[in-house]
């Protein structure tokens, strides 16, 4: 017989505090969910409220420090843990250390103007419409249904076009059998196959060549046709490249010319001809069409040389100002039982928002120093000078756990003179030279890019040759190795970069 129990054990477990579960997230936002997540307080929150910069206004750390005086002058500690009151990690300007800065010529005063614009104010007026610079892209579907408009079609001959426009793949092929797209006509009796087959070339013949294709070789037969020939060595070439297309894809993408020229009865020079002409084709002629949506990346950090010295500071575009609202803060105190209700819970998180707000900042703010100390060389002199990095570096250095490094370096990026890189971007692994000493991972992809660059296109280097070539240079890396990094460059095999 089972008898139940009841049983009492003692167990210890770590536990995040609401407000430390907060720093958390805010940490690995990135600048454009950080911003949304800060309008979503400020639009929930009666106890926050959002501060203007004034034009003119210095674009260095003030606009953080707006968030710590508020937080002070709000007694914001008052309410707080002992573990609140702790000496929050702050970071001091380098305007407020060095006011020459602020005087240099090489300064800009503006960073969101001077970032957006590349360096440059052009004075666009409160009134100007960016709508009025946006061009309209029409869609394949909507090019195809207004090429379509030209012709002189049957209400039902339209009707079944028009079907197989909308059947259409971004790309521009179709990739539903015309057996499946018969019932789906809006026409009465349903069409047969041969009349979809008279909508499918007349939807073929329309701008651009090579779409509604069914196939990569069709879509390139298509193209093919469509190519005026003014002379019989023309002609010649296009029906090489024809056959090419229709029997020989495999071998072209092997590069195997010589099974090929004895297959088509060609010479080399009717062969390299026929090839470049396939070259020149698009292999996805409705791509063309395609509404590109930009994603925009807005950098957390700016670096900039002033005086000789790399110097990362906060961009202030990505730091919204927000404060407790004080006369709010003094009413709701002088309420009875004030702190009994649900308005002191919101005032309660009021305070950690923006305390939290001003850590985020603040070690993101370190991290970039670190970072720039250590790739002060890549900064100088491109990615060949880029040092070996890891997390438990920098970590180690700031007295940081590596998750908190790596949260603030996650979905953050930094403007350069050089570009706009990810902060993870900077980190990359060792591999050991010759002499005993370092290099970065980086470092040995932008010189196998140096060297693939400048080799022969007839004689194209194989990954034994580039390792040989950088064992040479004193970096000893495996084959292996130099095939992988070769990849990730999305950079083809010796075989395929050979000029055909």
């Amino acid at each position: 017989m089972v008898k139940a129990a009841l049983e009492m054990r003692a167990k210890q477990h770590l536990a995040l505090t609401p407000r430390l579960q907060q720093s958390v997230k805010l940490l690995q936002l990135s600048a454009t969910e950080f911003a949304q997540e800060m309008q979503e307080a400020l639009a929930s929150n009666p106890f926050l409220e959002e501060v203007e910069q004034e034009a003119g206004a210095q674009p260095d750390a003030a606009r953080t420090g707006d968030i710590a005086i508020s937080a002070d002058r709000d007694g914001a500690a008052a309410d707080h843990t002992p573990a609140d009151d702790a000496p929050l990690e702050t970071t001091t300007s380098a305007i407020e250390t060095d006011p020459t800065l602020a005087a240099s010529e090489d300064f800009p005063t503006d960073f969101s103007t001077y970032y957006s614009h590349g360096g440059a104010h052009h004075g666009d007026g409160e009134d100007s419409d960016i709508g009025e610079w946006v061009h309209s892209t029409p869609s394949l579907r909507e090019h195809l249904h207004q090429e379509l408009r030209s012709y002189r079609l049957s209400e039902r001959d339209c009707l079944l076009a028009q079907t197989l426009i909308e059947a259409l793949d971004d790309d521009g092929y179709l990739r539903q059998l015309l057996s499946e797209l018969m019932p789906l006509a809006p026409v009465e009796p349903p069409p047969t196959e041969k009349e979809m087959q008279i909508a499918l070339a007349l939807v073929q013949s329309l701008d651009p060549p090579g779409v509604a294709a069914r196939d990569l070789a069709e879509c390139l037969r298509l193209q093919i046709e469509a190519r005026p020939a003014d002379t019989e060595a023309e002609e010649r070439i296009q029906e090489i490249a024809q056959d090419i297309v229709r029997s020989h894809l495999p071998r072209l993408a092997k590069r195997e010319l010589t099974q090929m020229r004895r297959a088509l009865a060609c010479t080399e020079e009717e062969l390299r001809d026929a090839c470049a002409l396939i070259r020149m084709l698009d292999p996805r002629p409705g791509l063309r069409f395609s509404q590109a949506h930009a994603g925009y990346i807005v950098p957390d950090v700016i670096v900039t040389k002033i005086k000789g010295k790399w110097i990362a500071l906060t961009n202030p575009a990505v730091a919204p100002c927000a404060r407790v609202n004080k006369v709010y803060a003094e009413l709701f105190a002088q309420t009875r039982g004030h702190n009994r209700t649900p308005l002191a819970h919101q005032l309660q998180e009021a305070r950690w928002l923006i305390r939290n707000a001003q850590q985020r900042f603040a070690t993101i703010q370190r991290v970039a120093e670190a970072i720039v100390a250590h790739q002060k060389h890549f900064l100088e002199y491109g990615e060949v000078a880029m040092k070996p990095l890891v997390l438990r570096d920098v970590a180690e250095e700031l007295g940081l756990h590596e998750s908190t490094i790596s949260r603030a370096t996650g979905n953050k990026y930094m403007a350069t003179p050089r570009g706009i890189f990810e902060f993870k971007y900077f980190f990359s692994r060792q591999l050991a030279t010759d002499t005993g000493g370092a290099c970065s991972a980086a470092s040995v992809r932008a010189l196998l890019k140096e060297m693939i660059e400048a080799e022969d296109s007839d004689a194209p280097l194989s990954d034994v040759s580039l390792a040989k070539m950088l064992a040479e240079q004193g970096v000893i890396v495996a084959r292996r190795t130099v095939a992988k990094y070769r990849g990730l460059m999305r950079i083809a095999p010796a075989e395929m970069r050979r000029q055909v």
